[in-house]
């Protein structure tokens, strides 16, 4: 699987995310993405706060819809669980 680079990323997000407002409703589902996908890779929250350099409580916060990721943190997060990061706005 090829990992998007950043412009190819940049792109997508256009085309594809960006006409949509990131509201509460979507914040859910990016983090329940998250949380799938972490647990499909049977790590803890601990263990993924470990991985990208956060607390767990980020983690959690994350996960719960409770802050908005910056566009760094959802590369290292898509490079951690070895996912592009489109994955994580299938909505």
């Amino acid at each position: 699987m090829r990992i998007f680079d950043k412009c190819d990323w940049v792109e997508y997000f256009f085309n594809n995310i960006h006409h949509k407002k990131m509201n509460k409703k979507h914040l859910k589902k990016f983090g329940k993405n998250i949380r799938n996908i972490r647990k499909n890779r049977n790590l803890s929250q601990e263990k993924l706060a470990e991985l990208v350099g956060k607390s767990r409580n980020y983690i959690g916060m994350v996960e719960r819809a409770e802050l908005n990721l910056p566009v760094d943190m959802v590369f290292t997060f898509a490079k951690v669980l070895n996912v592009e990061p489109k994955v994580f706005f299938e909505f």
